[in-house]
């Protein structure tokens, strides 16, 4: 297939808009509203007691922090690293406050990854637009490319790594190291990327490997100093570590990264879709591995799967999810995109594009909280009963954000009683929200007066 000129430059701007859109109409979610607060300098946001106005609390959504308090705020109750959440602050001191700003961040380091992607095809001899395309349609791509959380910077930092590492006769393993570092200092999962190609360079030239550590040890020995006051504050976040279901967990979500919500969106055709789509992911990699090329990419591509279930075993949980498979995306789309029959290709970027459209309309891939606000706002003057949640950020954060400023609204812990008439959001999305949820005895997301 010949790729024309036109059609590579044509890419970029439909990309963008891509993005874009997906980054307009999804919801906000509930890990995003942890990036806000933090460089808004509410890590741990002061709702009102008792009923306040939606529009009372902007002020919360809109202030600043600096370098310092951010990286207090994250080492004393998170577990990330601070390199995203220091450029995000740079970013809405200069670009403004608001909810789809901050994704906009995102939208520009995917663009940039996708652009180190590009490089690579080149570098490698593998046709740019097949490659691109499916990397860009990739559900999990897609949706960790618009959020405004770390994981667009880890992608671009991990991406232009591994074409430096890939240089690395050019002079290029000093860049490499810098990138995969600075990928380990936004988000730790980065570093099973990083050493699978930190392998590569010592078994090419073990000098270049040296090379490499050297410029990625500052940013390593970063996120130790953070990872030790930051190792035991999310206990309980993942179930209990098991071979079977993490293996299960690793096949659902890893398709889920690939195609998204398809098989929701069939009904009760749902199981056939999801078994085809496991035929068409199979012949995808059955592909690959024939191909000199692909076998490479596809062991990069393990890095991430194979580095969580090693997680799973040593602090016996099972961090396994979408967004963390994500990082395998861009290996997989440079493995198979190649390697596939145009037929093949043809169907997988229909099928890809499907998944996209799904991301960014249908509600059963999108949390609740943006459109519960937007239901409850149906009842205007009345009290609207929300759970407060684990901390008071991922559930209310999300919602007020949607939330028109005249709505009155009032927060539940678990055991407080619901107000007389008020309009009851039954969210289910954290362990103390479901609690409340259950306690509004409220079948529907949201149940009026």
């Amino acid at each position: 297939m010949k790729q024309r000129p036109g059609a590579v430059w044509l890419f970029w701007p439909a990309a963008a808009a891509l993005l874009l859109l997906a980054a307009r109409a999804r919801g906000p979610e509930y890990d995003e509203a942890y990036s806000i607060f933090l460089t808004a300098g509410h890590a741990r946001p002061a709702w009102p007691h008792g009923v306040f106005i939606a529009g009372a609390v902007r002020r919360l959504y809109a202030g600043y922090a600096s370098f310092w308090r951010i990286a207090r705020d994250l080492r004393q109750g998170d577990v990330h690293p601070p390199l995203y959440f220091w450029a995000l602050e740079l970013w809405r001191r200069a670009a403004g406050p608001g909810w789809f700003t901050a994704r906009l961040l995102s939208v520009g380091f995917t663009l940039a990854g996708l652009a180190g992607l590009a490089c690579i095809t080149r570098l490698c001899r593998l046709k740019m637009l097949p490659v691109l395309g499916m990397a860009l349609l990739s559900y999990g791509f897609c949706y960790t490319g618009i959020l405004a959380r770390p994981y667009a910077l880890v992608q671009a930092l991990t991406i232009w790594g591994v074409y430096f590492a890939l240089r690395a006769e050019m002079g290029t393993a000093w860049a490499a190291g810098l990138c995969l570092g600075a990928a380990a200092f936004t988000d730790y999962l980065a570093v099973f990327t990083g050493a699978a190609m930190l392998m590569f360079l010592c078994w090419r030239n073990w000098r270049r490997g040296v090379v490499a550590l050297a410029a990625m040890l500052p940013f390593l020995a970063a996120c130790f100093w953070f990872f030790l006051a930051q190792h035991a504050s999310r206990n309980g976040q993942f179930a209990a570590f098991a071979w079977a279901p993490a293996l299960a967990g690793l096949a659902r979500d890893g398709g889920a990264a690939l195609f998204g919500g398809l098989p929701l969106y069939a009904g009760r055709w749902g199981e056939p879709v999801a078994a085809l789509l496991a035929v068409l992911a199979l012949a995808g990699f059955g592909f690959a591995a024939g191909h000199a090329k692909g076998r490479g990419f596809l062991l990069l591509a393990a890095a991430t799967p194979a580095g969580l279930l090693a997680l799973g075993v040593v602090f016996r949980n099972t961090p396994i999810e979408i967004r963390y498979l994500a990082f395998s995306l861009p290996w997989v789309a440079l493995a198979i995109a190649p390697a596939l029959p145009r037929v093949l290709l043809a169907l997988w970027l229909v099928v890809g594009a499907v998944a996209v459209a799904g991301l960014m309309l249908a509600p059963s891939t999108m949390q609740p909280q943006g459109r519960a606000a937007h239901l409850a706002a149906a009842y205007p003057g009345a009290v609207v009963a929300l759970a407060y949640g684990n901390d008071g950020v991922g559930v209310p954060g999300p919602f007020m954000a949607a939330a028109p400023d005249a709505m009155r609204i009032i927060l539940l812990h678990p055991g407080d009683a619901v107000p007389p008439g008020a309009v009851r959001v039954a969210i289910r999305a954290d362990e103390k929200s479901r609690e409340v949820a259950a306690a509004m005895h409220c079948a529907a997301l949201v149940c009026g007066p």
